[in-house]
């Protein structure tokens, strides 16, 4: 099957939206747990930064790249003409 031009266009916006996304939860999850020590020196309201991140951050960033993601596919699903009715 060929794929026309907005189609194209419209799967590597998607794409790069992923990637970008997927970059941002892996910095979230793995570098600050890689850090964690020196994070630690860092304290946020009592508590070391580290701690912080793995409490409450991590997950507060997870809930924000699903908002931005589906906010921005929905975006991107009305500009392409391909977006679910409601």
């Amino acid at each position: 099957m060929q794929l026309t031009q907005k189609h194209q266009e419209y799967w590597r916006r998607n794409l790069n939206l992923t990637i970008v996304l997927l970059v941002i939860w892996f910095v979230s999850t793995f570098v600050v747990a890689f850090f964690a020590r020196p994070l630690a020196e860092i304290v946020i309201f009592g508590w070391p930064l580290s701690f912080y991140m793995a409490a409450q951050g991590s997950l507060i960033i997870y809930l924000v790249i699903i908002f931005i993601y589906a906010r921005s596919m929905k975006k991107l699903d009305e500009e392409y003409g391909v977006a679910e009715e409601e």
